[in-house]
């Protein structure tokens, strides 16, 4: 069991690339929504923002550094907050279009997946009978037959890139087979403590959302690496969000939430805001005594190379 006294990072990630405009309508899409939710989140007391991109005419996941830099400046200059880019994408997107907005804002952090994937909700589209945009259905329903691609020439190159301007990574691992992956590339000498892992739970495609699943990322983690050189988080994917985040907070973890990763606030509630998801993890990670990190304390125990040395 972790010490109740540490700080425990919350990390909010606040569009992705996952959910659909028809799905809710409070989900962000214009850089304004973007930035606003952002801020707010921040306010609440998201120490990182994970953040994508999307199309502000329909809310279709976009790679455009055009589009990233109407938000993330604003971010920026309105909060300390740590900046993570994503460097996942969505499925659809190659490697290139990617990395295009990351090298060029050389971030403090981004997001890394740890492997090649099948990655999915594409079971969605079944309770869905009418849609906003017309792109969303063949999206959603088109994930069946995708994959997300990560190889391990992808990930070196994403590693050397971006490493070679400080960025460090949320190393999302969505099965116990990233952590291996993870545990080459730190042989390799290309990741050096502290790592910072993002478990992730109930994507279709990855392990599921058991607690026990929970336990044995931990374990396994603790015995490639030493817990002494990593900071672990929890991400549980949908209706599993909240009660994987407190166990996993409980174990010793850190957490994040947002509309990337459950449109939803409770059972049937929809979450109006992202910041509705950051105050009710932090509501329940304080009634368990534990403070929540503020940015600098972030970057602290991660690690980050500062907000200063960043190209927004």
């Amino acid at each position: 069991m972790s010490s109740t006294n540490r700080k425990v990072i919350i990390t909010c990630a606040v569009t992705g690339a996952v959910h659909t405009p028809t799905m809710s309508e409070y989900l962000p899409i214009t850089p304004d929504e973007i930035a606003e939710q952002s801020m707010e989140a921040v306010e609440a007391g998201a120490a990182i923002l994970h953040l994508h991109a999307r199309d502000p005419k329909d809310g279709r996941p976009s790679p455009e550094p055009a589009l990233f830099n109407q938000f993330i400046p604003r971010i920026e200059e309105a909060t300390d907050a740590v900046i993570n880019i994503t460097t996942g994408g969505s499925t659809r997107m190659t490697l290139e279009e990617r990395l295009a907005y990351p090298l060029q804002a050389k971030p403090e952090m981004c997001s890394l997946n740890m492997g090649s994937m099948n990655f999915s909700i594409h079971p969605v589209a079944r309770k869905i009978s009418s849609w906003k945009y017309e792109w969303e259905q063949s999206y959603v329903e088109g994930m069946e037959d995708l994959i997300f691609r990560n190889t391990f020439a992808d990930i070196k190159h994403i590693l050397l890139e971006l490493g070679e301007h400080g960025t460090r990574f949320e190393l999302e691992c969505y099965d116990v087979g990233h952590l291996y992956n993870l545990a080459y590339f730190v042989d390799e000498g290309l990741i050096k403590p502290p790592f910072f892992i993002q478990s992730i739970y109930g994507i279709l495609g990855g392990v599921g959302p058991d607690p026990e699943n929970l336990a044995m990322m931990r374990t396994v983690a603790d015995r490639l690496f030493g817990r002494e050189c990593y900071e672990f988080s929890i991400l549980g994917a949908g209706r599993h969000q909240m009660q994987l985040l407190t166990m996993g907070a409980i174990m010793g973890g850190n957490v994040r939430v947002g509309l990337e990763d459950s449109i939803y606030l409770g059972k049937g509630t929809k979450a109006q805001s992202n910041a509705e998801q950051v105050r009710k993890i932090r509501r329940i990670l304080e009634e368990l005594s534990f403070e929540i990190a503020t940015p600098a304390e972030a970057r602290e125990i991660l690690k980050l190379k500062g907000r200063d040395k960043v190209g927004f």
